[in-house]
């Protein structure tokens, strides 16, 4: 049996990592997994829970004791908690503000990585985060990394209706000790800035295309 096919998709805040993803797999017929969801369905049960997002050892706690599991739907993979996929509730601002928190914390991020490697069960993926080329599936042939300028990628966020500090978000990002923000060896650099989705995920399918043999 083939070993499944992973496509690593990492890049910054608001550089179109989801929308591109999302296209890529159906493109080509592969499942498509959001890690960044999975962060965000801690984030709100920690939040639901009352549990304090700034302190590791609680939030490391609470990654050994929630009941989760992964389910595949319609080729998007989610993680349940408790049976429940929280699609909404990991949209909201509350949310949002704690992420990145949480995200920093080691522990964390061990879980997770376990968590999203478990995801190959479901065949091919096409994986969007920030540390997939780099931590979760280093040894994958097929890594992009996204970014725009911080002016463009401020200014998607906030057509979506989300203020955020992206530059704060970066620099977050970037310097934590586990995992940090970072283009993967070997990945292929794209430069979305003045681009569509359109173009943009065109040229990840195409070079795709040619590298599978589709």
């Amino acid at each position: 049996m083939k070993h499944p096919i992973v496509i690593a998709i990492d890049g910054t805040s608001a550089s179109g990592k989801s929308t591109n993803a999302k296209l890529v797999a159906k493109a080509i017929g592969f499942v498509y997994v959001d890690t960044g969801a999975m962060y965000r369905t801690l984030a709100w049960y920690c939040h639901k829970n009352k549990i304090n997002v700034d302190d590791p050892k609680v939030v490391a706690a609470t990654c050994r004791k929630w009941k989760t599991s992964l389910e595949c739907v319609h080729n998007h993979v989610h993680l349940l908690v408790d049976g429940y996929h929280p699609a909404k509730e990991i949209r909201t601002a509350e949310t949002s503000a704690a992420v990145s928190h949480i995200a920093a914390y080691p522990k964390v991020r061990d879980w997770m990585k376990k968590t999203q490697r478990d995801c190959i069960r479901f065949g091919n993926l096409v994986m969007e985060g920030r540390d997939i080329g780099t931590n979760v599936f280093p040894e994958t042939d097929y890594k992009f990394y996204l970014d725009a300028k911080l002016e463009e990628r401020s200014r998607r966020r906030s057509a979506d209706g989300v203020e955020e500090n992206l530059a704060a978000r970066d620099q977050r990002d970037s310097q934590r000790a586990a995992a940090p923000l970072m283009i993967a060896l070997g990945a292929k650099v794209i430069n979305n800035s003045h681009m569509t989705s359109e173009q943009t995920s065109g040229l990840l399918i195409a070079d795709l295309k040619q590298r599978l043999g589709l």
